[in-house]
Formats: C-alpha cells, sequence, structure tokens
C-alpha cells in the first residue's frame, strides 16, 4: 500500500451538504473546485481544478436511487457481468484443455436484498416489505439466493484444485477480475461509510431516531444495531417482535430523514477522498475499461 493511501484514514470530516430534490445532482464539491473568485484557469501557469463526480438523487426518498460519488470508479453492472461471463468461459475452455470438460463455474447469484449500493447501506427503508419480512429480504429473493448456492455448492467433475488454480492464474493474465488499484476504490467506499457515521449531524439525527424508538418501546442507540440484531439472525424465521421493530425503525428514520443526512455527511467525505487521490482513480477506470475491452475480444 502506498503512503498516499495510508493518509486515507485521516481524512477530515467537513460540513455537510444539503440533499437536493429528487432528479436534481447534489452539487456538492471538495476544496479542489474553483471557487467564483479563483483566478480563471486560461491564466498562464494555472491549471483548470478538476470537480469530483458529484452524487446524485433521482428520488430523493428512494435510497435505492441515490448514487455516491465513488461509484463513478465502480464498474457498471454491465462491465462486470461481461469482465464474469468472458472469465467464466476462459477458464471452462482451460479446464477441459486439462482434462475435465465437465467442470462448469458456478452460477451467477441472483440479488438479494439491496439492488444498489444505496439501496441497503443505511438500513431498511421499504414500509411495506419491513410489514411482511421485518429486516429479512423478500421471501421469494431468498429463496432464490439459497437454491443458487445449493446449485453451485458441488462440483462432480472431480477437478483437481490445483488444475483450476492454474487455468484460474492463467485467465488473470488475459482478462483481470478488476484494476489493480480496484482496492482503493473498496477503501474510499468503506472508510466513508464507517466515519460518515460519527458525523456531527449524523450523530444528531441518531440521538432523535434512539429517542423515538425508544417511545415506542425498543431501546437501540443507532439504527443499524436495530438493523443487526442477534435475535433477528435466523434467516428463516421472522417474529412479530422483528417485524414491530423494524416498522417502528423505518417510521422514526423517516422523521427523521435519517438516511438523507447520512448520505449527504457520505458524500462530502468521498469528495474529498476523490479529490486527494484523482489520478488514481483515474487511472482505475482507463484500466477497467481495458479489461471490459479484453473481456469482449476474448469470447467473439
Amino acid at each position: 500500500m502506498n503512503q498516499s493511501r495510508k493518509r486515507l484514514s485521516r481524512v477530515a470530516v467537513p460540513s455537510l451538504a444539503a440533499l437536493a430534490v429528487a432528479g436534481v445532482a447534489l452539487a456538492v464539491y471538495s476544496s479542489a473546485a474553483p471557487s467564483a473568485h479563483a483566478p480563471s484557469s486560461n491564466m498562464p501557469g494555472k491549471a483548470a481544478a478538476r470537480p469530483v463526480h458529484q452524487a446524485t438523487a433521482g428520488d430523493s426518498d428512494d435510497p435505492a436511487m441515490w448514487r455516491l460519488p465513488i461509484e463513478a470508479y465502480m464498474p457498471t453492472k454491465a462491465q462486470s457481468a461481461l469482465i464474469s461471463s468472458s472469465r467464466d468461459e476462459l477458464i471452462d475452455a482451460c479446464m477441459a484443455k486439462a482434462g475435465f470438460p465437465d467442470w462448469t463455474p458456478a452460477p451467477d447469484l441472483p440479488q438479494v436484498g439491496g439492488k444498489t449500493l444505496t439501496d441497503w447501506r443505511y438500513g431498511i427503508h421499504d414500509a411495506a416489505l419491513a410489514a411482511k419480512r421485518g429486516y429479512h429480504p423478500d421471501a421469494g429473493e431468498q429463496r432464490a439466493y439459497d437454491q443458487a448456492i445449493d446449485a453451485g455448492a458441488v462440483d462432480e467433475s472431480k477437478a483437481d484444485k490445483g488444475t483450476l488454480r492454474g487455468c484460474v492464474s492463467q485467465v488473470d493474465g488475459q482478462v483481470p477480475e478488476s484494476s489493480a488499484q480496484a482496492d482503493l476504490v473498496q477503501q474510499i467506499d468503506g472508510e466513508s461509510y464507517t466515519q460518515s457515521a460519527t458525523d456531527p449531524r449524523v450523530k444528531a439525527v441518531f440521538a432523535q431516531w434512539s429517542s423515538c424508538m425508544k417511545d415506542k418501546g425498543f431501546t437501540y442507540a443507532t439504527p443499524m444495531d436495530a438493523n443487526n440484531d442477534d435475535a433477528f439472525g435466523d434467516m428463516n424465521t421472522v417474529t412479530d417482535k422483528e417485524i414491530a421493530t423494524a416498522t417502528a425503525d423505518i417510521t422514526c428514520r423517516d422523521k427523521y430523514q435519517v438516511a438523507k443526512t447520512w448520505f449527504s455527511a457520505e458524500v462530502t467525505l468521498q469528495q474529498t477522498a476523490i479529490a486527494a487521490h484523482q489520478d488514481e482513480l483515474d487511472q482505475v477506470v482507463a484500466e477497467t475499461k481495458t479489461i471490459v475491452d479484453k473481456a469482449r475480444a476474448a469470447v467473439r
């Protein structure tokens, strides 16, 4: 890990930016963006500052429609699917050539729970689903996911694990899974989430949410404490208590705009981190495009 990445954990928490209304981009820029009184970028010796990617809220009341700035540096779903399918085909061909024609890659897992990066990031938000399933995902989605896991758990080809590792290594050289610096994207994504929960305005709405929950008979310090309660951990059981807790949770979240405040805090943190690592992140995007081109060429 290079020194610049080590410093990332010490990104300061700036003041929160206001969340825009539905369909409007969040006009939040890092300190790298020029001010209205900054010298013109056309002046000799002055390089134009690059604005950091904006966050968006396609529907201000639906966290699934929000988009964090760091997502601009992640592969799209289409890109990820192309890379994955190309790698599967190449590994399959390698295994067949090595004497294991019956080997097949594990099936893709269907989505369960959150459908986007922000969907369940700040906790549940679908009151209708919570009234049926509490903190659990849709029953049909869970069933499909479990079936896919079971289907991929058994390899009847009796393939040698060493051979498989060799084929995977070979394909890594042809179509890598991701950019060599993709870990930086994940680091920013993870650290901004953790740090945003300590922002003063986020802590303030957590306290309001906690008081609201207490008035309804539930004692939790933060929304994710309720979300992660071990009492609701059995994936095959949804109790009346869980449903009552989850529905109260959403009511209190909505009352104090917990998710919006949390999202806004995280946007600001991410834009600060992105500005500090812009060149590296631009390289991630370029490398991802190269990998996609390799994946497309490999399966023609």
